[in-house]
């Protein structure tokens, strides 16, 4: 079988230092961002020329916590339960025979004033922090965009949006930049779509907090936010 090598040429810092809690796909939370910081030898201004024309760009990236020797044909998408198998190529499962990602968001900025720099500062990534970057495209809207295409399975089940409560004494403790992306990422309900138990306390990291949180009638509501060590 033939192989091709791959250069990891930067990696992102989000608020996410592990898998769960960070949206399921790209642009569902506008309000996180997220720095594509590059290595050594791709910090080479001219490799930015012009890229600031750009709203947005693709990120081709590798789901590295999700590695694995081999692979299966079938996977059970969250999304339905956990309960149906689809073909892998029919979802976006990290499991996949090559362990690729591929994430439209928004640029934001770039930042040449970085000690990194120059860094990427996007909007709307899907990244847990650490992870590997590819490669950065361009994306064209005139050949990227298709607002005819059909959403297979993944349609009836796109709009899950929670309302969320946060009580005051919780918010304070959170960041005033960090709330409304974090209402945005919990109203995402960042459950298994099997796991439905209202008494059950979910727990995840977040910007360096511990969230905690409970689903009970249709509603988020936070019970804990405390500062990692």
């Amino acid at each position: 079988m033939d192989t091709y090598p791959m250069k990891v040429i930067a990696r992102a810092r989000s608020a996410f230092p592990t898998k769960f809690g960070i949206p399921r796909q790209a642009g569902l939370v506008d309000g996180l961002i997220t720095k594509i910081v590059f290595e050594p030898l791709y910090r080479n201004p001219d490799a930015f020329r012009e890229i600031e024309g750009y709203s947005h760009l693709w990120l081709i990236w590798c789901f590295s916590e999700s590695v694995r020797e081999d692979w299966s044909p079938t996977v059970r998408p969250p999304r339905l339960g956990g309960n149906r198998r689809v073909g892998v190529f029919a979802t976006r499962s990290p499991f996949r025979p090559n362990p690729l990602g591929l994430s439209a968001v928004k640029l934001e900025r770039v930042g040449t004033e970085d000690p990194e720099g120059p860094v990427l500062y996007v909007s709307g990534a899907d990244l847990m922090d650490g992870t590997p970057i590819f490669d950065v495209k361009p994306y064209l809207p005139f050949t990227d965009s298709r607002p005819e295409a059909s959403e297979g399975f993944a349609g009836p089940v796109r709009d899950r949006s929670l309302p969320v409560e946060i009580p005051d004494g919780l918010l304070r403790e959170i960041p005033e930049s960090l709330r409304e992306p974090l209402r945005e990422v919990l109203a995402q309900d960042p459950r298994p779509s099997y796991q439905q138990d209202p008494e059950r306390t979910y727990g995840f990291d977040f910007a360096g907090m511990q969230i905690g949180f409970r689903v009970a009638g249709g509603r988020l509501t936070v019970t804990r936010v405390s500062r990692r060590d």
